[in-house]
């Protein structure tokens, strides 16, 4: 048996695989900026789907961050409360066996390229929008981690091709300002609206309203669709993936799917040949720009690919 953990801000979801197959499953609450009740919480999570199974279990975790290479330590956690904890070793104690941690978007990449919306391809760039925002790398089904293990830490490069009234951006809890992430997470679509309304509103309200013919939620809409598709073509000009995948609350955004590709084709570095006689300086005008490959896909395990993937972190089963 596979147990998968994902622990987010907000809750510690827990699954039992026997082979692919669910088996059992359960959520509590995260104890919030609480580290030790959330290795107690996280510990709690997997005993519970042992007592339930009867099994003892291999067990995998999805963080909302990484692990030092070098101590071992949490680093790039937006649940602050795990930056420089031990956290791999004090689960290994309190459970008595080794387990495996990964980045929680590694682990929805992962899910999806196995058994998802990416079975099958070759490349795939798992996104995960919602408190926060994050992705991984999955080619040819292994995770892509990098020697400093922030392969796929998308949300924290600077919005691409920005306009005047999106710089600085707003400030990330990385330190800097104008990171993807202020722009894409959820309270980065509340916030730009609250700004152009003055009104605060959950994401889903903001998107009713667009459907429902108002103007300024649907203009908010196309805004952040538009950003989204600036992000998304930076990654397509260097990775050039055979598919995007899409998680977390925001991939609910059902417009989302036709309206960033269709945004993408005019960032995206797809020219074709230059016409003979033509200088560089008026090729844009003039040659037309190839169709961009690379879908744009929903998650087919939805909430579930976190924490699915964090079981497939064992090979056994």
């Amino acid at each position: 048996m596979r147990i998968g953990i994902d622990l987010g801000g907000t809750k510690i979801e827990g699954i039992a695989l026997g082979g692919s197959e669910e088996i059992a499953r359960m959520r509590i609450d995260t104890p919030r900026g609480d580290y030790d009740g959330t290795v107690a919480a996280v510990a709690s999570v997997v005993e519970a789907l042992e007592q339930r199974t009867g099994l003892r279990g291999s067990v995998g975790i999805g963080i909302p961050g990484t692990i030092s290479i070098a101590t071992r330590l949490v680093k790039n956690a937006n649940s602050v409360c795990l930056i420089g904890k031990p956290l791999q070793a004090d689960l290994e104690h309190r459970l008595e066996r080794d387990i495996r941690l990964a980045n929680d978007a590694n682990c929805f990449t992962v899910s999806e390229a196995i058994d998802g919306a990416g079975a099958g391809m070759t490349t795939v760039f798992g996104v995960i929008v919602g408190t926060g925002t994050g992705a991984g790398v999955v080619v040819h089904g292994q995770v892509l981690t990098g020697p400093n293990g922030i392969a796929g830490e998308w949300g924290h490069n600077p919005l691409p091709w920005p306009s005047d009234d999106e710089r600085p951006g707003p400030s990330c809890y990385c330190g800097r300002d104008g990171c993807i992430e202020t722009f894409l997470s959820g309270p980065g679509l509340q916030a730009d609206y609250q700004r152009a309304t003055g009104r605060h509103k959950h994401p889903a309200a903001i998107v009713a309203d667009a459907a429902a013919g108002d103007g300024m939620a649907a203009a908010v809409l196309a805004r952040y669709a538009d950003r989204m598709a600036r992000a998304l073509a930076s990654i397509i000009n260097v990775l050039d993936p055979d598919v995007i995948v899409l998680g977390g609350g925001m991939s609910n955004i059902a417009s989302l799917y036709e309206d960033v590709p269709r945004r993408w084709q005019r960032y995206v570095f797809a020219r074709g040949a230059n016409p003979a006689g033509v200088a560089p300086a008026d090729v844009a005008g003039l040659v037309p720009r190839e169709p961009v490959r690379t879908l744009l896909l929903r998650a087919k395990h939805g909430d579930a690919s976190g924490v699915r993937g964090a079981a497939w972190l064992w090979p056994g089963g």
